[in-house]
């Protein structure tokens, strides 16, 4: 065996022995920094639904959300669905770097993509069967849409369902409560081996994660309490197994729904402030904030841009980018992270409304980063103002969304200096009985949410 190679088997030996041991606080600390500190992170469903743009037989299927779950709404089989959908699913050349540049310029530190849906159509070149990109388009999406973001300097996160409506294998009668399109359960006549299915799932897995670089996220999706965790996906083996060649790879807690892993329910509110590290890095509250964060645990809030996370050209209930900067600084002064999702066209392109409000909300990012990125939770709670506190060592960041009627502010902490992050321009202030009483000018210089800087 060649030295080279000898070093590296023993490097993965000794990943794989390090994460099967407890990790240290100062070893899991060290893995989570980036990703703690990063606070913004943008999601992208994008597969065959994307094509389909919300319509099934040429008719409208719905203008609100969960288009990426368009099968399972018109209840098609997996054949059906796929003669509809692949046709409408052509990926324009350089998608993926105009997705790349569009976080970048957002201001995010990382995107989360869709490697595979419930649909079962997998982004990747896949040897473990022939509905993917390799096989139907002669493409492998996973690699160029990794490729753009490594060359943006981002981070790169793989969203994977381990539910799968297309694989003839997958025991979809073990579980009540995972989702299934009917026209599937009704053409699917003989017993399922759900181990073929496992072994199948296991080996795409191992794909994404040898054949594409360094992978920094893994984004599971997604168990029931009636089935989840080593008996549905052979869990635990198979997040050894992702550790073993991404020793600093960070996951989330969708492999499992018990309390230990951050569930105690079904629902998307059903989130809880308890994260067992063995079964994941970070609970993942979806289409909400959580009122007061999820003290003691990494957490990050999954949104949409409008009502679903798949294209629906019929979808036009856009959030404004002032709603997503404050709900960016909301999550940040709560010690959390945003992972905001876009939904790109069948051809990869990004829709207008998605492109002129990340823009926007980077605008703002340039000039305000610091009060996001590397800051924790304010030790100062909610104010009693309209705003938000984050902290950054003896630093703290006032961001205010609208100015008090008084035209003064007053916080329980003992300031030396008061400057506007956006300029430098000084305020003035008074300290009595350690509190700092902030005068402040006529008119907030930004509309949206203007940020104080006090040290």
């Amino acid at each position: 065996m060649k030295t080279t190679t000898l070093l590296a088997a023993m490097f993965v030996a000794a990943a794989t022995s390090a994460h099967s041991a407890q990790e240290t606080t100062a070893q899991r600390d060290a893995r989570m920094q980036w990703w703690r500190e990063a606070r913004f992170g943008m999601f992208v469903h994008w597969g065959l639904y994307s094509g389909l743009a919300g319509n099934w037989n040429g008719k409208m299927v719905s203008d609100k959300g969960g288009l990426e779950w368009i099968q399972k709404l018109v209840n098609a089989d997996t054949h059906t669905y796929a003669a509809q959908a692949i046709p409408k699913f052509l990926p324009q050349p350089g998608f993926a770097k105009a997705w790349a540049s569009l976080a970048k310029q957002a201001g995010c530190q990382y995107v989360v993509f869709t490697t595979k849906h419930h649909e079962g159509f997998a982004l990747h070149d896949s040897k473990m069967g022939q509905y993917d990109a390799g096989d139907l388009l002669n493409r492998d999406l996973v690699k160029e849409i990794t490729d753009a973001l490594h060359a943006e300097g981002l981070k790169v996160g793989f969203y994977h369902s381990v539910i799968d409506w297309h694989h003839p294998q997958y025991d979809f009668t073990r579980s009540k409560q995972l989702p299934y399109p009917e026209g599937g359960k009704q053409l699917a006549t003989t017993p399922r081996d759900h181990n073929r299915y496992i072994n199948f799932l296991h080996g795409q897995v191992d794909e994404l994660i040898s054949n594409y670089g360094k992978v920094d996220v893994l984004w599971w999706d997604y168990s029931s309490m009636d089935f989840q965790g080593d008996e549905a996906w052979h869990a635990s083996d198979l997040m050894k197994k992702v550790r073993a060649k991404q020793p600093g790879i960070i996951m989330n807690n969708r492999l499992f729904r018990i309390p230990e892993a951050g569930f105690n329910g079904m629902g998307t509110n059903n989130v809880t402030s308890r994260m067992d590290s063995q079964y994941g890095d970070f609970v993942t509250p979806e289409q909400h904030i959580p009122a007061t964060g999820l003290p003691g645990v990494d957490w990050e809030t999954c949104m949409t841009l409008n009502t679903t996370w798949g294209f629906n050209e019929h979808d036009h209930k856009w959030k404004s980018s002032k709603e997503i900067i404050h709900n960016l600084v909301d999550i940040a002064s709560k010690g959390g992270n945003y992972l905001l999702n876009i939904g790109p066209k069948g051809d990869g392109s990004i829709p207008a409304e998605t492109t002129t409000c990340m823009s926007k909300v980077g605008k703002w990012m340039d000039k305000h980063a610091e009060s996001i990125r590397g800051t924790t939770a304010s030790p100062l709670g909610k104010p009693d103002f309209d705003g938000r506190l984050t902290r950054r060592g003896k630093v703290t960041y006032l961001h205010l969304f609208s100015r008090p009627e008084s035209g003064t502010l007053s916080l329980k902490l003992s300031a030396t200096k008061a400057t506007m992050l956006d300029g430098g321009a000084a305020l003035k202030f008074t300290v009595k009985d350690e509190t700092t009483t902030l005068q402040l000018p006529d008119a907030l210089p930004d509309p949206v949410a203007t940020v104080i800087r006090l040290e």
